[in-house]
């Protein structure tokens, strides 16, 4: 007899009959040719018309059936079924969705190209109440920060059943954040989840789903912050955890260790500018917006890399606002931006070092303590911030290499929270820009410090690429923000040697991003579909 590859698990509990009937007809109708069955457990369904079609639904050779006595929750239905499955792997599969029919067989084809792999996760689209499928979600790889701040995944997910079986399975107590809860610990217990950037389920749109009206789904909701309060406890991870604004996100602050000092790294020729109609000197309002911020967590060091023959009121301004805290180190060559950051990171003595323009200024109060809480982490190599525009739209939401080097949204509205809320988020990019970048000190001497051969343009592209070559994860958050008026200060134009240098030193690194996709258009920043695959296609 042949081995069953895969188990489809679903749970029922009060189904509008027509919506479980093409859920079922859409596991029946699989492309796939080899050994798979379908457990559909029935809790205690209560609703007339569901238990009327339950009781005359015929038999089918891959379908078992097994019915409750009493409601007992989405938890201990799904943990039945996963007890009388017997497939390699279980693909998980709400009552109401529907499998695109050739999901199963893309599952084996990934599974057979990929052996090790205990877990995957697919694309997915809405299916609407008019049958036709709309609003497709393209995911990135997996982003380990972005599925602890919301479940982005969501479907299609299929993992191996011994594995689910010996992680527990279905946790008690977490119905309505059963699925988030499960990736976190198979996450935990896998390192990574793969992907594959296919749509092979479409999420109906209901009341009682996120896909509909996620006010709906308080409870879930609640849960939801247990379950992630939960999995960073088991991770070693100190946070508070509570409800963002933004329904489905939950906000994450990390708890500072000990008390550290963070170096400012801050290069600088003293330029000015007239911003909001008042002119100024950059480095003082970037340092002063600091200073009057000051975090209780951490404490400052302000190293500004200055360069010969710079106005002397420049310095004299900066002993005025930073008193102690300042330290100044003479920079006497021809302008490179790289040179002068390792420079400054050289005379630093914090335990973390965060590299800053010097045309910025904070908007978030407590953005370093929040940066050093991801940075402190010992996998991620550097942390980004969320920068906006003199007229507050966006100026940076992380790296996007995908056809293009660029800033994620760029021009977007600042506090808008991007599709899918992928700007609300803490989350992995391919890249961050270093006008606002923290490192722990001792990672950047350890991946060789900035490029030199990259003086005005693409170092902090360099830079990234490097720390992830290196293994280290690089997180942006919304949560650390600053003004940046480069528009006002400085007019750099990219020279043919510097493209010459990113494309030698990183080839198709700088045109495939694994934080995108590859459904989405390349060159673009908004996350734009390709042409005909945003629906609304017929069912």
């Amino acid at each position: 007899m042949t081995a069953v590859r895969f188990s489809v698990l679903t749970t029922v509990y009060d189904t509008d009959p027509m919506h479980l009937a093409e859920c079922l007809a859409s596991v029946e109708s699989q492309t796939f040719a080899g050994e798979f069955e379908h457990i559909v457990v029935d809790d205690a369904s209560s609703r007339v018309d569901t238990c009327e079609w339950l009781a005359v639904l015929p038999t089918a050779p891959r379908r078992v059936v097994i019915r409750r006595s009493e409601n007992g929750g989405v938890v201990a239905a799904s943990n039945d079924a996963l007890a009388a499955a017997s497939g390699e792997f279980v693909v998980l599969l709400d009552h109401d969705d529907v499998l695109a029919p050739e999901a199963l067989e893309r599952l084996a084809e990934f599974f057979d190209a990929h052996p090790a792999s205990d877990a995957v996760y697919s694309d997915h689209d809405l299916l609407r109440w008019d049958g036709r499928f709309s609003s497709p979600v393209y995911n990135p790889d997996f982003s380990l920060e972005r599925l602890r701040n919301h479940n982005y995944i969501t479907h299609l997910v299929a993992a191996r059943r011994s594995v689910v079986a010996d992680i527990g399975g279905f946790t008690p107590g977490t119905d309505g954040a059963q699925d988030h809860d499960l990736l976190l610990r198979l996450a935990e217990r896998c390192g990574t989840l793969d992907h594959i950037p296919e749509i092979l389920l479409h999420w109906r749109q209901s009341a009682t789903s996120f896909s509909g009206d996620p006010t709906t789904n308080d409870a879930a909701f609640s849960r939801q912050v247990d379950v992630v309060s939960t999995h960073l406890e088991r991770c070693g991870i100190a946070a508070d955890v509570t409800k963002a604004s933004n329904p489905g996100v939950v906000r994450i602050e990390r708890h500072v260790v000990g008390s550290p000092t963070v170096s400012v790294i801050i290069p600088t020729r003293g330029s000015r500018g007239r911003i909001w109609g008042v002119e100024r000197i950059f480095i003082h309002a970037a340092v002063a917006s600091l200073i009057a911020a000051a975090d209780e967590r951490v404490h400052l060091e302000i190293v500004v890399v200055l360069d010969s023959g710079t106005d002397p009121v420049v310095e004299r301004g900066l002993r005025t606002i930073a008193g102690d805290a300042l330290r100044i180190v003479e920079y006497a060559h021809p302008f490179n931006f790289s040179d002068k950051i390792n420079a400054g990171v050289g005379a630093a003595s914090g335990e973390y070092v965060l590299l800053l323009n010097d045309d910025t200024q904070l908007i978030a109060p407590g953005s370093v303590g929040e940066m050093v809480g991801l940075a402190q982490s010992d996998d991620i190599g550097m942390v980004g911030a969320k920068l906006l525009f003199e007229d507050g739209t966006l100026q940076h939401g992380g790296h996007l290499y995908h056809g293009t080097i660029s800033h994620s949204f760029l021009g977007w509205q600042g506090d808008h929270p991007g599709p899918h809320r992928i700007l609300a988020v803490e989350r992995e990019c391919a890249g961050v820009t270093a006008a606002a970048a923290m490192m722990r000190r001792d990672v950047f001497p350890r991946i060789g410090g900035m490029n030199t051969a990259l003086p005005a343009n693409y170092n902090d592209v360099d830079l990234s690429l490097t720390v992830r070559s290196a293994g280290y994860r690089i997180v942006w958050t919304p949560y650390a923000a600053w003004y940046h008026f480069e528009q006002k200060s400085f007019d750099h134009p990219i020279a043919q040697s510097e493209i010459d240098e990113i494309d030698r030193r990183w080839g198709d690194f700088v045109r495939t991003d694994p934080y995108s996709n590859p459904n989405l258009a390349p060159g673009r920043t908004d996350w734009l579909e390709l042409p005909m695959r945003s629906g609304a296609t017929p069912l």
